[in-house]
């Protein structure tokens, strides 16, 4: 179970890497997120992992972080369409579901650190 714990750390630590990456380099927060290394590996690493943490209070932890990305995901494709379907008018308006699904990001990873550093499961 320790080993999982640790895992899970790992995975937690691999997606705010990916935040401070977008928080302090040429990015936005939600860009490096979805797009980059750390919080791809963190998912991949999530599905690898997911059996081994089924039927424990970690498996909570696991659904919330593969949640945390493909929603973020689909929230960020959404914003695509609008622009898409706005003929580019959308652009004008497209930074702030960027910064709101940036903070949703950081809550949703500082949140999910939080809950395992007290060893309690993620609501999801």
């Amino acid at each position: 179970m320790d080993s999982l714990v640790t895992w899970t750390k790992v995975v937690y630590a691999l997606h705010a890497f990916s935040l401070l990456t977008g928080i302090i380099g040429t990015a936005t927060v939600v860009g490096a997120f979805l797009t980059g290394w750390p919080s791809i590996i963190a998912v991949v690493l999530n599905y690898i992992k997911r059996s081994d943490a089924r039927g424990t209070w970690l498996e909570s932890h696991f659904r919330w972080q593969i949640r945390t990305f493909w929603f973020g995901l689909l929230w960020m494709s959404l914003c695509g369409a609008f622009i898409i379907a706005t003929l580019g008018i959308g652009l004008l308006f497209v930074w702030l579901p960027i910064t709101l699904v940036g903070l949703w990001f950081v809550y949703r990873i500082v949140r999910g650190w939080v809950t395992l550093s007290d060893r309690r499961p993620m609501y999801v």
